[in-house]
């Protein structure tokens, strides 16, 4: 079972899932959740993956080297999170937002299996496989961010990730700056036009 913040929201108001970064706890965004989309409800669970007392969410064995059958386990264990959730709140939409692992994690229950999010905002993800096709992403509005020249995620793979949801059907929006694998101010507002919209 994860620990994880609540706060409750409008009845039948949206759902928005926030995934911490590796260091991050279920803290990290869950109070933006609530002042980017206000009044909806927003669950925000916690890595249960320690690496040297860092909190992830899923096990790797170095800088962009997934443990691939943890990944697995643990993407369908938060699926199970995500849909239960799903089920208690009854949300008019469901909208995910990740950060670097915590993009990780909620980019790979997209592309596995079917349909969860109605728009997810991926904030400097690292997917380093070729993603399968999977039709439940046609429709499904993505917005990734990302750092022109961020060292944990390069931009040929950014890029990558974006061609693919968008070969997918994804109705994709890519948003550089020009730093590093840091949260740019411009970004925030890129997430704000992305959920207004």
């Amino acid at each position: 079972m994860y620990r994880f913040s609540e706060t409750t929201g409008q009845t039948g108001g949206p759902l928005v899932l926030t995934f911490h970064g590796t260091g991050g706890s279920a803290d990290q965004f869950h109070a933006l959740a609530s002042d980017l989309v206000p009044g909806a409800h927003v669950i925000s669970p916690q890595g249960d993956v320690s690496e040297n007392g860092a909190a992830r969410f899923f096990r790797r064995t170095g800088e962009g080297v997934y443990d691939m059958d943890d990944l697995a386990q643990r993407r369908a264990a938060m699926r199970y999170f995500v849909s239960a959730a799903i089920a208690q709140v009854r949300p008019s939409r469901v909208i995910g937002l990740g950060y670097s692992n915590g993009a990780n994690i909620l980019a790979a229950m997209m592309l596995d299996g079917s349909r969860l999010f109605d728009q997810a905002v991926l904030l400097h993800p690292l997917i380093p496989w070729t993603p399968p096709d999977n039709p439940a992403m046609a429709g499904v509005r993505v917005l990734i961010t990302a750092g022109r020249h961020d060292p944990i995620c390069p931009a040929p793979m950014t890029q990558g990730l974006a061609d693919a949801l968008a070969g997918m059907g994804a109705d994709l929006d890519l948003h550089w700056h020009p730093g590093g694998h840091e949260i740019d101010r411009s970004e925030i507002a890129a997430i704000r036009k992305a959920l207004d919209a």
